[in-house]
């Protein structure tokens, strides 16, 4: 296997994987949930809708919804204004 097609790999004992966050890359810990990458990014979780993999995930599974290598999720926030 070549380091190009290597997606773990480890830093300070934490296993390190990249996601694709509103379609750019982002490294993240092996074990965030959605609620956890919410709070990392300061976003509220009452502020936005979080589509995982296209898949709409309801607010009160954030904290059990762990992610995955190269998962794919969007972050939607609705925005007023006249």
């Amino acid at each position: 296997m070549t380091v190009n097609r290597l997606r773990f790999f480890f830093s300070n004992n934490h296993c390190i994987m990249q996601i694709h966050l509103n379609g750019s890359p982002k490294t993240i810990t092996n074990s965030m949930t959605v609620a956890m990458l919410l709070q990392e990014l300061g976003v509220p979780s009452t502020s936005v809708v979080v589509e995982l993999n296209k898949t709409i995930i309801q607010p009160d599974s954030y904290a059990t919804t762990s992610l995955q290598d190269n998962d794919q999720m969007e972050l939607i926030r609705f925005v007023g204004g006249g």
